[in-house]
């Protein structure tokens, strides 16, 4: 029998605003696919790039640094959708192409995560929505750092308030990265949308990658790292080789 008395809130909620509290259904799905080409990689890096602005698809398409026939697309939506049938119908017409060898997904690292609020965001559409979209879009900020993480469970034992100091200390180290154009951190959760059941999906974005790899050592030594991550990874390194849309 169901419990009637369970009370079930999906909003995102941001601090208040003028007085009036903020709640949004509004939220941003990202995904980044990568995709391995065995052959004439350039070439098929243009054909897709071409499919995608035909289909008016918005993308940011990564060099894997670690890779050379490998290439991260990423794409974003407030509809989920959109990843299953304008992504991957694109995807599916490159490969029916005939001309050029088919793409094919490396299998672990594909990350699906959707943005979320922490209740203290001043303007949580941005938030939401602008933010995440115009970090990765931004010209300039060539770099990506892109990995999947799950806390252990003790954390969400956790009394909310040392929860709260937990989540601050990382935070901080986040924006003072932000601050000096260092990194700028895209978090998205992923509860239930990951293969491995990961808990967020992380993207760290900036002009230059030595800051972003520097940020990640920092970020060891915080205690939600040191002791309650259970794992994190893996991790896809790129450079922006080309945006698409907007």
């Amino acid at each position: 029998m169901a419990d009637e008395s369970l009370e079930i809130d999906i909003l995102e909620h941001g601090a208040p605003k003028d007085g009036v509290p903020q709640t949004s259904n509004r939220r941003l799905f990202m995904q980044l696919l990568v995709l391995e080409h065995p052959s004439a990689f350039d070439a098929a890096v243009h054909a897709l790039q071409s499919r995608l602005t035909q289909n008016g698809v918005a993308a940011v398409l990564y060099a894997d640094c670690n890779n050379p026939f490998r290439l991260g697309l990423l794409t974003f939506s407030e509809d989920p959708a959109h990843f299953t049938t304008r992504v991957h119908d694109v995807i599916r017409e490159c490969n029916r192409g005939g001309d050029l060898a088919p793409w094919t997904a490396v299998p672990g690292f594909s990350m699906l995560g959707r943005a979320y609020s922490t209740g203290y965001e001043s303007d949580l559409q941005f938030w939401l929505v602008d933010r995440p979209r115009e970090t990765v879009m931004h010209a300039g900020w060539d770099y990506g750092v892109w990995y999947p993480l799950k806390r252990k469970g003790a954390f969400s034992r956790l009394e909310a308030r040392e929860q709260g100091a937990i989540l601050r200390e990382h935070g901080g180290i986040g924006r003072a990265y932000g601050a000096k154009d260092y990194a700028h951190d895209i978090r998205l959760a992923c509860h239930g949308l990951d293969i491995n059941d990961n808990d967020f999906v992380i993207g760290l974005i900036g002009p230059e990658l030595h800051p972003l790899s520097h940020v990640v050592q920092t970020m060891r030594k915080t205690r939600q790292t040191s002791e309650f991550m259970e794992h994190m990874g893996p991790f896809f390194v790129g450079r922006v080789i080309a945006r698409v849309g907007g």
